[in-house]
């Protein structure tokens, strides 16, 4: 299955779940993702991705992403990309072992459609 479809097919079912269907992005978190550019928005991504979800061990894992404050951490929450358990239960990510760069790519790229979406609403 190509990476697009297995994207498309996640945030399907996500939309199916009244927990991760209730986060969107707000005018402010907008007009904040219109300001820095989606560039930008995607190197934060990559940044919150690789300090806070990467790591085999997490100390504070589960509690690791804040649910304001930045776009991207909305947009974990709704994409279960938020901590190693919602990655392991909605993506099959193994919890307890660092991820590699094709997983992190993937975590991106799943947010950042996410995202990208929003903006278009």
């Amino acid at each position: 299955m190509q990476e697009n479809q297995r994207i498309n097919r996640i945030l399907e079912s996500l939309k199916k779940s009244k927990f991760r269907s209730s986060f969107y992005l707000k005018l402010k978190d907008k007009q904040y993702v219109k300001e820095k550019g989606i560039e930008t928005i995607e190197k934060h991504t990559r940044d919150f991705i690789e300090k806070r979800l990467a790591p085999k061990e997490i100390k504070n894992d589960g509690k690791q992403t804040p649910m304001r404050g930045h776009p991207t951490f909305i947009a974990q929450h709704a994409t279960a990309c938020c901590c190693r358990g919602c990655l392991n239960k909605w993506h099959k990510i193994p919890k307890n072992i660092e991820l590699s760069k094709e997983q992190k790519d993937y975590i991106v790229e799943v947010i950042m459609t996410w995202i990208k979406r929003q903006m278009e609403n």
